[in-house]
């Protein structure tokens, strides 16, 4: 064979490719050597490995350049071996270096026929420290893969699996035989799959990774529980460039996930009872407050809610809680958070309904512990519904869990909160009967306070009410109208009075007063005021003695403070005397005339003890009005008290209105209906 045929360096060979496998970068050189040992093959990277060119070494005795005398025996020995008995030999051998050093070289060797029948030795070299290195480096990544906690995966350009490791197995639960071949589409669990392909698919085309990915999904493993994956996607590349495919990172973060998916749920429970603060028990009606409850409690803790009170409680009548008998319950308030024939399954707010002792909601008021059905059947629905077809309303809604949680103030169940989901696809848990709990806890006492206010205010205003005259519409010579209205934001009823008096001669006291304060107390000193009045009218004082005298009494009443205005109009002479207690001005008005308030002499108010009152007279033609009323009407925290008196003279300007009338439109137009006072008025008409 020529020497020449084995050259692989001649001056026409193309330039060197760029090393582009794992063949190159160890840089496997091979060597061929005749029967007499003279090499007659000699790669470049032969050249890279022992430093000789190839016309410096082709036909020469490779032990002569290659082997240092102490070795050159064994190598002969091994030499004469391998082409005496075609068994190939595998070793690291210390080889000769064209610098003069020795340098540790592993070998393949192997017999070599070529097609006339000559034999040869072929040896397959690379250096033995580079070599080790990439052993060191494959065995590494190798146990890396196999026994990392991370799920590692390689997919080729088309996102087809080539490899996954035991990890990834375990994560989403699918065999490695299962995955190879399999595009990433038929095996990735998450619910946004065409988003992750997207991703990688950018990925390969820009060679830029993508970290911490973060996607949610149902493991074939465990398809009844949400899991969270983080996915990080590198590019592979060979190193010429080309792109071999993706390495693909998966990490199981369903503990973080659920960690913050709790913390999130902690959060917004804490942001609801936050908003439940200041949104539930704004007034004190009960009514409002068990809307204001439903209100905050939908859609965020369930699709439907109902409040329903005991109406025994909402009446303050304590009475023994049955064991299992049924309980009347009034329906104070229903909200749904979406359109829904569930509603029409509960009682309209305002109405009464008896449930018998079977019934959930009956059940949770008599133990006073909040009754839970995490999963609602057909069975559960007959023991939440009041009848059958309510039932079958709920079916349709899709109720699908239910909660009532007693509404429970000082140790009293006054009624429950029913909640109800049907949307909302989880079932209630525990984290959302505590939740209700507070909701429920909070509401309860403002129900609490509103129906004690409710109770303590209806009693005085009856007492009120029942202390207020019944009079005539026509007096000698007078027309009258008259009016009380209570406040309508304050807890209780103030002390507004007015009279009207039948005296001697046809003559007619008329009264209006204020005592300040409210409650049933300042009711009861009306009361009282209002009987020592009459007893001073019946004795035919002039109206400052009358004013005196009430002062002395309204002395010994506690400290109160009391305004007055008493006045007695006698119908034969048309004149009206009137006498002032620190009360507001008396306004009159005239046929033809601007309305106008009468210039009294102002007095102290009763209570303040030693103080003269004075009387004034008016002429009161026909058809004159005199209105007489107490500060509620007039007084206001916002506007000026004169540009009040201003406006109920604007209300006068037609004095031949209907009484009612004028009385229907003062009230209405000077009144809001957040005053914080009450109103007496009394209109009278000089016939």
């Amino acid at each position: 064979m020529a020497v020449d045929s084995f050259r692989a360096d001649d001056e026409h060979s193309p330039e060197r490719p760029r090393p582009t496998g794992l063949l190159d970068v160890l840089s496997v050189a091979a060597v061929a050597l005749d029967t007499n040992g003279r090499i007659v093959f000699w790669t470049p990277q032969a050249e890279d490995l022992f430093g000789y060119a190839a016309e410096d070494v082709l036909g020469q005795y490779a032990a002569h350049l290659l082997v240092r005398p102490e070795h050159l025996q064994a190598v002969v020995s091994l030499f004469s071996e391998v082409l005496r008995t075609g068994r190939g030999w595998a070793g690291a051998f210390p080889i000769l270096h064209k610098d003069g050093s020795s340098r540790l070289t592993e070998f393949r060797t192997m017999r070599l026929l070529d097609d006339v029948g000559e034999v040869y030795a072929l040896g397959i070299a690379a250096d033995h420290t580079l070599l080790q290195r990439v052993e060191t480096d494959l065995a590494l990544c190798e146990r890396l893969i196999n026994q990392s906690p991370i799920g590692l995966a390689l997919l080729d350009p088309d996102l087809r699996y080539l490899l996954v490791n035991p990890a990834l197995e375990r994560i989403d639960g699918v065999p490695a035989e299962d995955h190879i071949g399999r595009r990433l589409r038929e095996m990735l669990p998450f619910f946004d799959v065409g988003t992750v392909e997207s991703c990688l698919r950018q990925v390969l085309a820009t060679g830029l990774p993508l970290l911490d990915q973060y996607h949610v999904g149902l493991p074939p493993s465990d398809p009844e529980h949400e899991h969270a994956w983080s996915l990080s996607f590198y590019r592979l590349e060979d190193p010429g460039g080309r792109v071999l495919g993706a390495a693909a990172s998966v990490v199981d973060v369903t503990e973080r996930h659920h960690a913050a998916a709790e913390a999130d749920r902690a959060r917004r429970r804490l942001a609801l009872i936050a908003e439940a603060s200041t949104r539930v028990g704004t007034s004190l009606e009960v009514e409002q407050t068990a809307r204001e409850l439903a209100e905050i409690a939908t859609p965020v803790l369930a699709d439907v809610v109902a409040v329903d009170v005991l109406d025994s409680a909402l009446a303050c009548r304590r009475v023994r809680r049955p064991d299992n008998g049924p309980e009347l319950f009034r329906a104070l308030a229903l909200r749904a958070a979406h359109p829904t024939v569930a509603l029409r399954a509960a009682d309209p707010p305002g109405d009464l309904a008896s449930y018998e002792g079977d019934r959930l909601v009956t059940l949770c008021v008599h133990t006073g512990r909040p009754v839970l059905v995490r999963h609602v059947g057909e069975r559960d629905l007959s023991r939440i519904a009041r009848n059958e077809e309510a039932g079958a309303y709920l079916a349709r809604a899709g109720v699908h869990s239910y909660l009532a949680v007693p509404l429970i103030a000082h140790g009293e169940v006054l009624g429950a909160l029913d909640l109800k989901r049907t949307r909302n696809p989880l079932p209630f848990d525990d984290d959302d009967v505590v939740l209700a709990g507070e909701l429920a806890g909070r509401a309860a006492i403002a129900i609490d306070n509103a129906r004690w206010f409710q109770s303590v205010r209806n009693t005085a205003l009856t007492l009120q009410r029942s202390l207020l005259p019944d009079h005539s519409a026509h007096h000698t010579g007078l027309e009258l109208a008259s009016r009380y209205q209570p406040a309508q934001a304050t807890s209780e009823v103030g002390g507004d009075w007015y009279d009207v008096i039948p005296l001697a001669d046809d003559k007619t006291a008329l009264v209006v007063g204020d005592v300040m304060g409210n409650g049933i107390d300042a009711a009861a000193t009306m009361g009282r005021l209002r009987t020592a009045t009459c007893a001073y009218a019946d004795l035919d004082l002039a109206p400052d003695a009358v004013l005196q005298h009430l002062d002395r009494i309204t002395c010994d009443l506690e400290h109160y403070i009391v305004t007055c205005l008493y006045a007695v109009f006698d119908p034969r002479t048309r004149r009206c005397t009137i006498a002032n207690a620190g009360h507001m001005p008396p306004a009159l008005a005239r046929p033809g005339r601007v309305p106008e308030l009468l210039n009294l002499p102002a007095g102290a108010p009763l209570g303040v003890g030693g103080v003269e009152f004075e009387t004034a007279t008016v002429e009161l033609g026909p058809g004159d009005l005199l209105v007489l009323y107490t500060d509620g009407l007039v007084e206001t925290r916002q506007h000026p008290i004169d540009d009040r008196l201003n406006v109920l003279l604007g209300f006068l300007d037609e004095p031949g209105r209907p009484l009612e009338e004028t009385c229907d439109l003062l009230l209405y137009g000077l009144r809001h209906p957040e005053d914080h006072d009450d109103v007496a008025l009394l209109v009278a008409r000089a016939l």
